[in-house]
């Protein structure tokens, strides 16, 4: 009887111990199956698959982060892109600025003219984005039609503010936040800088555009304001029309402002009309008349680079070059 019952216990004993194995081997193959969720995190999806909704002046726009594709219509922010590491696809190659060229490189799509885009190349390229600005705006809807189009332009208005949005959006979208952070902290450093020097100058400003034997003046708030309402040059004359084209003035009218720094911007020298080779601003601008200025007697007549000015502007490589060269020239 003894040996039975031994056998009896010992039988049941094993049927336990099988039954606990395969419990545990069942919870180890559950355990298992769960362990993405308890051990790691699930793969988030790419960045580039991210949407984003850009605000501008000319609407709201959908676009995917770090388009692949980019089309730029505007010199500024093809500078911006260019300081920030990012490849552009397509550029209006005709009368880039000097510091722009290598963007004539055939490697690069040329999608017409900042005035008139190549529809045909556009659609062929489907960009992932356009940006554009002031002198492509008419065409806004139509590109919007081929793919997101975001506006750039500067507000005159507010240089600097307008400025630091429109690169606020270059950082979002292509994931360049800290970068945009760092670049603009040396440019308001630059700004401060220049600020100081007016203050201390007490020096008038005048600004004026010469092109084909006419002269225009910029006043605050206008094409050039930036160097009133940023830069801290008190104005000649806060009167001056604001508009696009300046207000149409003669020398006469710079003798009696009498500025104490005469800034000039060039457009012949970056805009060649019927090909021919403009004569330099200074021959029409250091005559009789300008000779009884302050600004001519203490050798501050600045001519400023009109590919920055002119051509350009609003971006990471043009605004520094612009700030520097009106420090330079107030000294």
């Amino acid at each position: 009887m003894n040996k039975k019952l031994s056998l009896l216990v010992m039988s049941l004993f094993l049927v336990f111990v099988l039954a606990a194995c395969g419990a545990n081997k069942g919870n180890t193959a559950g355990n298992a199956g769960n362990a993405p969720e308890t051990s790691a995190p699930a793969a988030e999806a790419p960045a580039e698959n991210e949407e984003l909704s850009i605000t501008h002046q000319l609407g709201t726009t959908t676009l995917r982060k770090n388009p692949g594709t980019i089309a730029v219509f505007d010199y500024g922010t093809l500078e911006s892109l260019d300081k920030l590491g990012v490849e552009v696809t397509g550029v209006p190659q005709s009368n880039l600025p000097p510091h722009l060229k290598k963007y004539e490189d055939s490697k690069y799509t040329n999608v017409g003219t900042l005035k008139e885009p190549d529809f045909e190349k556009l659609n062929a390229m489907k960009p992932g984005v356009i940006f554009i600005s002031g002198r492509t705006a008419e065409a806004y809807d139509e590109l919007s039609q081929i793919a997101p189009t975001v506006y750039l332009g500067i507000d005159n208005a507010k240089y600097l503010e307008s400025m630091k949005e429109n690169l606020d959006i270059l950082g979002q979208i292509f994931g360049k936040e800290a970068e945009v952070g760092q670049e603009w902290g040396a440019i308001e450093d630059s700004v401060k800088a220049i600020n100081d020097q007016a203050a201390a100058s007490e020096g008038k400003g005048l600004v004026i555009l010469t092109t084909g034997g006419k002269v225009s003046a910029y006043g605050p708030g206008s094409r050039f304001g930036i160097i009133h309402d940023e830069f801290g040059i008190a104005p000649a004359d806060d009167t001056i029309e604001v508009s696009t084209h300046g207000q149409s003035i003669s020398f006469e009218f710079v003798a009696e402002k009498n500025p104490d720094y005469l800034f000039v911007i060039d457009r012949d020298a970056v805009v060649s009309e019927g090909g021919q080779e403009a004569e330099p601003a200074s021959k029409l601008v250091e005559n009789d008349l300008v000779k009884k200025t302050n600004a001519y007697k203490n050798g501050k007549i600045i001519y400023l680079d009109a590919s920055y000015w002119y051509l350009s502007g609003g971006g990471l490589i043009s605004v520094p070059e612009m700030a520097k060269e009106v420090q330079e020239g107030i000294k």
